[in-house]
């Protein structure tokens, strides 16, 4: 395969991320917790989803957890739970993964879509205070490619506004702002799991987090058919378990989620280094807030040249998002008040380079091989 070491170490292909890469740095620790689950002979929402709950919460800093199938379904069970619904708009960003929009639609409820601020990408706090009217029933914060919004901003606007506020934390396991950790800023925060992700599972995975006790009781109920205690449903509901098999894994790995997010943040200085006299920007870092980089996103004017030099070294680089949600068919018609000028500049030019954290030396030496040749177009 491709991605495979050569006997000196190189690597033919490096792609944007590689998930596989995780796996064989923690397999012992994996396959232990995998055997554990297989002999327990309990495999749906036993003490391997409790305890990962339990030790997720307490990492980011908020008193409960509820593990769901996916980060998608954190989000809509969320807004559900708030009793977010028809009728009711949530304001949200379109630069984002369309997961965020679908959870909304998925809830019943109108997503209104705004702009972004254009060094950090993420929400534009004066866009989304334009954009409120007396449908609004709540915010969606996206943070993004590994660091916060501006939520310096942000949460004292959508508290005057009395809105519910959910941080869409998919992308920013164990970053923090002020010293503080994402997710336990807002009423409620949605993390997604899936294998790419800085926390990542062998499948999907997803989890609410929050200091509201009845809150986290509406979602766990909403998860399995708005059961009670006697599987009696008391409200709609669907199945959306996280299930032990992951639950499992994902605490073996939680453990190593620091250690993780700093060999990021070192491969992120690497880059830093070798881009410093490239004609481009890179990504930017928001004051106060810890960047883990789970991706790193720079901008650059002739992308698509570029691109092909990275692909001459071997360099399989990405996109993140090459469209906004506002310009894919399922969500043309959804408001976009006060437009998106700085979206729509900003999918043009920016690129996503490799990064995970067993990276290969050999990328650094890849990409410098690909600059000197950009440079000399």
């Amino acid at each position: 395969m491709d991605y495979l070491h050569t006997q000196s170490g190189n690597f033919r292909v490096i792609y944007s991320s590689f998930p596989h890469a995780q796996y064989e740095a923690h397999k012992d620790h994996i396959k232990t917790a995998i055997q554990r689950v297989l002999d327990s002979g309990l495999y749906i929402l036993g003490p391997e989803v409790e305890a990962f709950e339990a030790s997720f919460s307490d990492y980011i800093g908020c008193g409960y957890g509820v593990g769901v199938n996916s980060g998608t379904d954190a989000l809509t069970l969320t807004l559900t739970a708030l009793g977010v619904g028809p009728g009711d708009e949530v304001i949200t960003v379109s630069h984002t993964a369309v997961a965020t929009v679908t959870a909304i639609t998925n809830a019943g409820a109108t997503p209104v879509l705004v702009d972004i601020e254009p060094d950090c990408y993420t929400m534009n706090p004066t866009a989304f205070e334009n954009a409120i009217t007396a449908h609004t029933k709540a915010v969606v914060i996206v943070h993004l490619y590994g660091q916060a919004a501006d939520l310096d901003r942000i949460l004292p606007i959508a508290r005057k506004h009395n809105l519910k506020i959910i941080e869409d934390c998919a992308q920013v396991a164990g970053a923090r702002l002020n010293g503080q950790r994402l997710g336990s800023f807002a009423d409620v925060a949605c993390f997604s799991f899936y294998p790419t992700k800085n926390l990542g599972a062998i499948g999907d995975g997803g989890l609410v987090a929050t200091d509201d006790a009845k809150l986290a009781a509406k979602v766990r109920q909403l998860r399995e058919y708005g059961w009670n205690e006697n599987r009696i449903s008391q409200v709609p509901g669907c199945n959306s378990r996280l299930d032990e098999l992951q639950a499992a894994i994902l605490n073996a790995k939680l453990n190593f989620l620091d250690e993780d997010n700093a060999a990021r943040r070192k491969h992120a200085a690497r880059y830093d280094e070798i881009l410093l006299n490239a004609d481009l920007k890179p990504p930017c870092r928001r004051k106060n807030a810890e960047h883990i980089y789970h991706l790193y996103v720079l901008e650059i004017d002739d992308r698509e040249d570029f691109m092909t030099q990275l692909s001459n070294v071997g360099i399989r680089p990405a996109i993140h998002y090459p469209a906004p949600a506002h310009q894919q068919t399922a969500y043309a018609q959804l408001q976009t008040p006060g437009g998106m000028a700085v979206t729509d500049d900003a999918v043009k030019r920016i690129l996503t380079l490799p990064m995970y954290p067993e990276l290969p030396n050999c990328v650094f030496t890849k990409l410098q091989t690909a600059i000197e040749a950009w440079g000399q177009r």
